[in-house]
């Protein structure tokens, strides 16, 4: 995001889908860097209650959070949307029902419309296109998820090279 938008504070990320760890992770570092998350989620999907209390605790002044069920009003002026697969490893067996609660939130050209027309689209990858995300919007010049995950291997590779110093 940094290197995309030049700055963090101020800014407002739109997450779009299930609460899970990414959700979770993106909460705190929001909160912690001055971002403004709004989260949208199927009601039963949403990010556990003190996750949120926790970042609601700790953001800074410009941080706002909110949790939400209406994934246009999550996106709207936002200047990143990021979103996630809708079934993780260990829930095949709720993929069906996941696929159906969760229809609403794909991330699609008309959702992303509602967003600022600069922004841009990350989504941690692997994609399930057609999903969680458009092949139209992950294709577009606004996406870097590219980017997004050729910063994931230097950063993974820093680690490596770290750990195997110890």
């Amino acid at each position: 995001i940094l290197e995309k938008k030049s700055r963090l504070a101020g800014l407002k990320l739109a997450y779009v889908g299930d609460g899970n760890n990414v959700c979770n992770s993106l909460l705190i570092a929001c909160a912690r860097m001055g971002i403004s998350i709004s989260v949208a989620s199927p009601e039963k999907y949403q990010p556990k209650p003190e996750i949120v209390k926790m970042c609601l605790d700790f953001r800074t002044s410009l941080s706002k959070i909110e949790i939400l069920t209406d994934p246009i009003a999550a996106v709207e002026g936002a200047d990143v949307i990021y979103t996630d697969v809708w079934t993780s490893m260990g829930q095949e067996k709720q993929a069906n029902q996941r696929l159906e609660d969760f229809s609403p939130f794909q991330v699609n050209s008309e959702l992303v419309k509602q967003a600022d027309s600069q922004a841009i689209i990350l989504h941690c990858l692997p994609a399930h296109r057609g999903q969680e995300i458009t092949d139209e919007v992950i294709d577009s010049p606004q996406s870097v998820v590219l980017d997004q995950a050729e910063n994931r291997l230097h950063t993974a590779k820093a680690i490596l090279s770290q750990v195997l110093k110890a």
